[in-house]
Protein backbone atom coordinates (compact mmCIF):
# COMPACT_ATOMS: atom_id res chain seq x y z
CA UNK A 1 0.00 0.00 0.00
CA UNK A 2 1.35 3.43 -0.99
CA UNK A 3 1.89 6.01 1.76
CA UNK A 4 -0.91 8.30 0.45
CA UNK A 5 -3.38 5.40 0.25
CA UNK A 6 -2.47 4.29 3.76
CA UNK A 7 -3.12 7.75 5.21
CA UNK A 8 -6.47 7.94 3.41
CA UNK A 9 -7.43 4.48 4.72
CA UNK A 10 -6.53 5.36 8.32
CA UNK A 11 -8.38 8.68 8.11
CA UNK A 12 -11.58 7.10 6.84
CA UNK A 13 -11.37 4.34 9.46
CA UNK A 14 -11.06 6.85 12.30
CA UNK A 15 -13.89 8.97 10.94
CA UNK A 16 -16.32 6.05 10.65
CA UNK A 17 -17.21 5.73 14.38
CA UNK A 18 -17.90 9.48 14.54
CA UNK A 19 -20.18 9.30 11.53
CA UNK A 20 -21.95 6.25 12.93
CA UNK A 21 -22.57 8.01 16.25
CA UNK A 22 -23.90 11.08 14.45
CA UNK A 23 -26.42 8.92 12.60
CA UNK A 24 -27.79 7.28 15.74
CA UNK A 25 -31.33 8.44 16.59
CA UNK A 26 -31.62 11.11 19.29
CA UNK A 27 -33.00 10.11 22.67
CA UNK A 28 -36.73 11.00 22.74
CA UNK A 29 -37.80 13.88 24.97
CA UNK A 30 -40.80 13.94 27.30
CA UNK A 31 -41.99 17.43 28.17
CA UNK A 32 -43.56 17.89 31.61
CA UNK A 33 -45.77 20.92 32.28
CA UNK A 34 -46.95 21.73 35.80
CA UNK A 35 -48.39 24.59 37.83
CA UNK A 36 -46.25 24.08 40.93
CA UNK A 37 -43.05 22.29 41.91
CA UNK A 38 -42.88 18.63 40.95
CA UNK A 39 -43.18 16.06 43.75
CA UNK A 40 -40.21 13.64 43.87
CA UNK A 41 -42.35 10.64 44.91
CA UNK A 42 -44.78 11.21 42.04
CA UNK A 43 -41.97 11.73 39.55
CA UNK A 44 -40.42 8.46 40.73
CA UNK A 45 -43.78 6.72 40.20
CA UNK A 46 -43.99 8.11 36.65
CA UNK A 47 -40.48 6.85 35.93
CA UNK A 48 -41.42 3.40 37.28
CA UNK A 49 -44.25 3.31 34.78
CA UNK A 50 -41.83 4.13 31.99
CA UNK A 51 -39.34 1.51 33.21
CA UNK A 52 -42.03 -1.18 33.25
CA UNK A 53 -42.19 -0.77 29.48
CA UNK A 54 -38.44 -0.58 28.94
CA UNK A 55 -37.65 3.14 29.14
CA UNK A 56 -35.07 4.30 31.68
CA UNK A 57 -34.92 8.06 32.21
CA UNK A 58 -31.46 9.39 31.40
CA UNK A 59 -30.71 6.43 29.17
CA UNK A 60 -33.61 5.72 26.82
CA UNK A 61 -35.54 8.96 27.30
CA UNK A 62 -34.91 12.50 28.51
CA UNK A 63 -37.33 14.67 30.50
CA UNK A 64 -37.66 18.45 30.11
CA UNK A 65 -39.68 20.04 32.92
CA UNK A 66 -41.39 23.43 33.01
CA UNK A 67 -43.24 24.79 36.07
CA UNK A 68 -45.43 27.89 36.23
CA UNK A 69 -44.45 28.32 39.91
CA UNK A 70 -48.07 28.79 40.95
CA UNK A 71 -48.90 31.28 38.19
CA UNK A 72 -51.54 29.93 35.80
CA UNK A 73 -50.95 32.87 33.44
CA UNK A 74 -47.51 31.46 32.53
CA UNK A 75 -48.87 28.12 31.30
CA UNK A 76 -49.49 29.09 27.63
CA UNK A 77 -45.94 30.44 27.28
CA UNK A 78 -44.39 27.37 28.91
CA UNK A 79 -46.53 25.01 26.84
CA UNK A 80 -45.29 26.69 23.64
CA UNK A 81 -41.73 26.45 24.91
CA UNK A 82 -42.09 22.70 25.34
CA UNK A 83 -43.69 22.30 21.92
CA UNK A 84 -40.71 24.06 20.32
CA UNK A 85 -38.47 21.31 21.76
CA UNK A 86 -40.27 18.85 19.47
CA UNK A 87 -40.93 16.35 22.28
CA UNK A 88 -42.20 12.83 21.74
CA UNK A 89 -45.05 13.71 24.13
CA UNK A 90 -46.06 16.17 26.86
CA UNK A 91 -47.21 15.03 30.30
CA UNK A 92 -49.56 17.31 32.26
CA UNK A 93 -51.50 17.28 35.52
CA UNK A 94 -54.72 19.22 36.17
CA UNK A 95 -57.56 20.56 34.03
CA UNK A 96 -56.11 24.00 33.31
CA UNK A 97 -52.64 22.62 32.55
CA UNK A 98 -54.06 20.03 30.16
CA UNK A 99 -56.10 22.66 28.33
CA UNK A 100 -53.05 24.93 28.03
CA UNK A 101 -51.06 22.09 26.46
CA UNK A 102 -53.93 21.20 24.13
CA UNK A 103 -54.21 24.80 22.94
CA UNK A 104 -50.47 24.84 22.27
CA UNK A 105 -50.51 21.76 20.02
CA UNK A 106 -52.94 19.50 18.24
CA UNK A 107 -50.21 17.13 17.03
CA UNK A 108 -47.77 16.42 19.89
CA UNK A 109 -49.21 13.58 22.02
CA UNK A 110 -50.41 14.64 25.49
CA UNK A 111 -50.72 12.33 28.50
CA UNK A 112 -52.83 13.89 31.24
CA UNK A 113 -54.22 13.22 34.66
CA UNK A 114 -57.13 15.57 35.22
CA UNK A 115 -59.91 16.11 37.71
CA UNK A 116 -62.89 16.37 35.36
CA UNK A 117 -64.62 14.75 32.40
CA UNK A 118 -62.21 15.11 29.43
CA UNK A 119 -65.09 14.95 26.96
CA UNK A 120 -66.83 17.95 28.56
CA UNK A 121 -63.51 19.78 28.65
CA UNK A 122 -63.04 19.20 24.93
CA UNK A 123 -59.91 17.10 25.35
CA UNK A 124 -61.43 13.94 23.87
CA UNK A 125 -64.37 12.66 21.85
CA UNK A 126 -65.05 9.77 24.22
CA UNK A 127 -63.41 7.78 26.98
CA UNK A 128 -63.06 4.66 24.84
CA UNK A 129 -61.81 6.46 21.73
CA UNK A 130 -60.28 9.85 22.59
CA UNK A 131 -59.84 10.62 18.89
CA UNK A 132 -57.29 13.42 19.23
CA UNK A 133 -53.76 13.90 20.53
CA UNK A 134 -54.61 13.63 24.25
CA UNK A 135 -55.34 10.71 26.56
CA UNK A 136 -54.60 9.64 30.12
CA UNK A 137 -56.44 9.37 33.42
CA UNK A 138 -59.58 11.20 34.56
CA UNK A 139 -60.16 11.23 38.32
CA UNK A 140 -63.76 12.47 37.95
CA UNK A 141 -63.34 14.55 41.10
CA UNK A 142 -66.89 15.89 41.10
CA UNK A 143 -68.26 12.38 41.65
CA UNK A 144 -66.08 12.10 44.79
CA UNK A 145 -67.46 15.33 46.24
CA UNK A 146 -70.59 13.66 47.63
CA UNK A 147 -68.44 11.13 49.46
CA UNK A 148 -66.15 13.79 50.87
CA UNK A 149 -69.15 15.84 52.03
CA UNK A 150 -70.60 12.75 53.69
CA UNK A 151 -67.33 12.02 55.51
CA UNK A 152 -66.80 15.55 56.83
CA UNK A 153 -70.47 15.83 57.81
CA UNK A 154 -69.97 12.88 60.16
CA UNK A 155 -67.73 15.15 62.27
CA UNK A 156 -70.01 18.21 62.38
CA UNK A 157 -73.34 19.37 63.80
CA UNK A 158 -76.20 18.55 61.45
CA UNK A 159 -76.85 22.09 60.18
CA UNK A 160 -73.24 23.22 59.85
CA UNK A 161 -72.28 25.14 56.71
CA UNK A 162 -69.45 23.70 54.67
CA UNK A 163 -66.86 26.00 53.15
CA UNK A 164 -65.66 25.25 49.64
CA UNK A 165 -62.22 26.48 48.51
CA UNK A 166 -61.91 26.77 44.73
CA UNK A 167 -59.61 28.24 42.13
CA UNK A 168 -61.73 30.41 39.79
CA UNK A 169 -59.28 29.67 36.97
CA UNK A 170 -60.45 26.06 37.22
CA UNK A 171 -64.01 27.06 36.41
CA UNK A 172 -65.19 23.79 34.87
CA UNK A 173 -64.37 21.87 38.05
CA UNK A 174 -65.89 24.57 40.24
CA UNK A 175 -69.20 24.38 38.39
CA UNK A 176 -69.22 20.58 38.49
CA UNK A 177 -68.69 20.44 42.26
CA UNK A 178 -71.17 23.24 42.98
CA UNK A 179 -73.81 21.33 40.97
CA UNK A 180 -73.13 18.18 42.98
CA UNK A 181 -73.31 20.02 46.29
CA UNK A 182 -76.49 21.84 45.24
CA UNK A 183 -78.14 18.53 44.39
CA UNK A 184 -77.84 17.54 48.06
CA UNK A 185 -79.57 20.68 49.27
CA UNK A 186 -76.58 21.48 51.45
CA UNK A 187 -75.34 25.00 52.05
CA UNK A 188 -71.88 25.89 50.74
CA UNK A 189 -69.82 29.01 51.38
CA UNK A 190 -67.55 29.42 48.33
CA UNK A 191 -64.14 31.08 48.81
CA UNK A 192 -61.86 31.66 45.82
CA UNK A 193 -58.07 31.67 45.51
CA UNK A 194 -56.19 31.83 42.21
CA UNK A 195 -52.69 32.26 43.65
CA UNK A 196 -50.87 31.64 46.97
CA UNK A 197 -51.50 35.22 48.17
CA UNK A 198 -55.27 34.64 47.94
CA UNK A 199 -55.27 31.74 50.41
CA UNK A 200 -55.15 33.78 53.62
CA UNK A 201 -58.05 36.08 52.59
CA UNK A 202 -60.05 33.02 51.48
CA UNK A 203 -59.71 31.43 54.92
CA UNK A 204 -60.58 34.74 56.58
CA UNK A 205 -63.80 34.76 54.54
CA UNK A 206 -64.62 31.19 55.59
CA UNK A 207 -64.02 31.96 59.26
CA UNK A 208 -66.20 35.09 59.03
CA UNK A 209 -68.96 32.96 57.50
CA UNK A 210 -68.63 30.61 60.50
CA UNK A 211 -68.31 27.48 58.39
CA UNK A 212 -68.00 24.22 60.29
CA UNK A 213 -65.40 22.77 57.92
CA UNK A 214 -63.83 23.37 54.52
CA UNK A 215 -63.73 21.16 51.46
CA UNK A 216 -60.58 21.92 49.43
CA UNK A 217 -61.15 21.28 45.74
CA UNK A 218 -58.77 19.25 43.61
CA UNK A 219 -56.57 21.88 42.01
CA UNK A 220 -52.93 21.76 40.95
CA UNK A 221 -52.23 25.09 42.69
CA UNK A 222 -53.73 23.88 45.97
CA UNK A 223 -51.75 20.67 45.78
CA UNK A 224 -48.52 22.62 45.32
CA UNK A 225 -49.45 24.82 48.30
CA UNK A 226 -50.67 21.97 50.53
CA UNK A 227 -48.32 22.78 53.42
CA UNK A 228 -49.60 26.36 53.54
CA UNK A 229 -53.22 25.21 53.22
CA UNK A 230 -52.88 22.72 56.07
CA UNK A 231 -51.21 25.39 58.24
CA UNK A 232 -54.05 27.84 57.55
CA UNK A 233 -56.70 25.26 58.42
CA UNK A 234 -54.92 24.54 61.71
CA UNK A 235 -54.42 28.21 62.55
CA UNK A 236 -58.11 28.92 62.06
CA UNK A 237 -59.16 25.66 63.77
CA UNK A 238 -61.06 24.56 60.68
CA UNK A 239 -61.53 20.85 59.94
CA UNK A 240 -60.67 20.32 56.28
CA UNK A 241 -61.06 17.50 53.82
CA UNK A 242 -58.90 16.95 50.76
CA UNK A 243 -58.73 14.51 47.87
CA UNK A 244 -55.22 13.11 48.23
CA UNK A 245 -53.21 11.39 50.95
CA UNK A 246 -50.41 13.93 50.52
CA UNK A 247 -52.48 16.45 52.55
CA UNK A 248 -52.95 14.35 55.73
CA UNK A 249 -49.30 13.35 55.36
CA UNK A 250 -48.36 16.97 56.12
CA UNK A 251 -50.95 17.45 58.85
CA UNK A 252 -54.30 17.75 57.06
CA UNK A 253 -57.31 16.19 58.80
CA UNK A 254 -58.75 13.85 56.18
CA UNK A 255 -58.58 12.82 52.54
CA UNK A 256 -60.61 10.60 50.30
CA UNK A 257 -59.58 9.87 46.74
CA UNK A 258 -57.33 7.85 44.44
CA UNK A 259 -53.62 7.27 44.91
CA UNK A 260 -51.67 9.94 43.06
CA UNK A 261 -48.62 7.69 42.96
CA UNK A 262 -50.69 4.99 41.25
CA UNK A 263 -52.04 7.51 38.75
CA UNK A 264 -48.54 8.86 38.02
CA UNK A 265 -47.26 5.34 37.43
CA UNK A 266 -50.12 4.62 35.04
CA UNK A 267 -49.34 7.86 33.20
CA UNK A 268 -45.78 6.54 32.83
CA UNK A 269 -46.99 3.32 31.22
CA UNK A 270 -49.15 5.32 28.80
CA UNK A 271 -46.19 7.53 27.94
CA UNK A 272 -44.12 4.42 27.20
CA UNK A 273 -46.83 3.03 24.91
CA UNK A 274 -46.78 6.28 22.94
CA UNK A 275 -42.98 6.15 22.74
CA UNK A 276 -43.39 2.68 21.25
CA UNK A 277 -45.69 4.06 18.56
CA UNK A 278 -49.21 3.92 20.02
CA UNK A 279 -51.51 6.81 19.12
CA UNK A 280 -53.25 8.77 21.90
CA UNK A 281 -56.45 8.63 19.88
CA UNK A 282 -56.48 4.83 20.30
CA UNK A 283 -55.60 4.66 24.02
CA UNK A 284 -58.76 4.66 26.19
CA UNK A 285 -58.96 7.26 28.94
CA UNK A 286 -58.78 5.45 32.25
CA UNK A 287 -60.42 6.12 35.61
CA UNK A 288 -59.22 5.05 39.05
CA UNK A 289 -61.11 2.14 40.57
CA UNK A 290 -59.67 2.25 44.10
CA UNK A 291 -60.06 5.09 46.59
CA UNK A 292 -58.48 5.50 50.00
CA UNK A 293 -59.69 7.19 53.15
CA UNK A 294 -56.84 8.65 55.20
CA UNK A 295 -57.33 10.27 58.61
CA UNK A 296 -54.76 12.16 60.64
CA UNK A 297 -55.80 11.40 64.22
CA UNK A 298 -53.19 13.77 65.69
CA UNK A 299 -54.76 16.66 63.78
CA UNK A 300 -58.22 15.56 64.93
CA UNK A 301 -57.07 15.69 68.57
CA UNK A 302 -55.52 19.14 68.10
CA UNK A 303 -58.88 20.37 66.74
CA UNK A 304 -60.79 18.75 69.60
CA UNK A 305 -62.58 16.39 67.19
CA UNK A 306 -63.61 12.92 68.22
CA UNK A 307 -63.43 10.65 65.18
CA UNK A 308 -66.32 8.16 65.33
CA UNK A 309 -65.02 4.59 65.78
CA UNK A 310 -66.98 3.45 62.73
CA UNK A 311 -65.15 6.02 60.59
CA UNK A 312 -61.77 4.93 61.94
CA UNK A 313 -62.62 1.35 61.01
CA UNK A 314 -63.40 2.42 57.46
CA UNK A 315 -60.10 4.26 57.08
CA UNK A 316 -57.44 2.73 54.87
CA UNK A 317 -54.78 4.57 56.88
CA UNK A 318 -54.76 6.40 60.21
CA UNK A 319 -51.82 8.72 60.76
CA UNK A 320 -51.03 9.03 64.46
Amino acid sequence: MQRREFITFIGSTLAWPLAARAQQPAVPVIGVLSVGPLIPDLEAAFERGLAERGYVVGKDVRIERRSAQGNYDRLPELAQELVRLNPALIRVGGNVVALAARRATSTVPIVFNIASDPVKLGLAKSFAHPGGNATGISMMTATLTLKRLELIRALLPQNATIGFLVNPDNQDLQLEIEDVARSTGQSLEVAKARNPDDLEPAFTQLVSAQVGAVLVSNDALFFSQRVQLVALAKRHALPATYEFREFPAVGGLMSYGPSLAGISQKAGTYAALILKGAKPSDLPIQQPTAFELVINSATARSLGIQIPPALLLRADEVIE
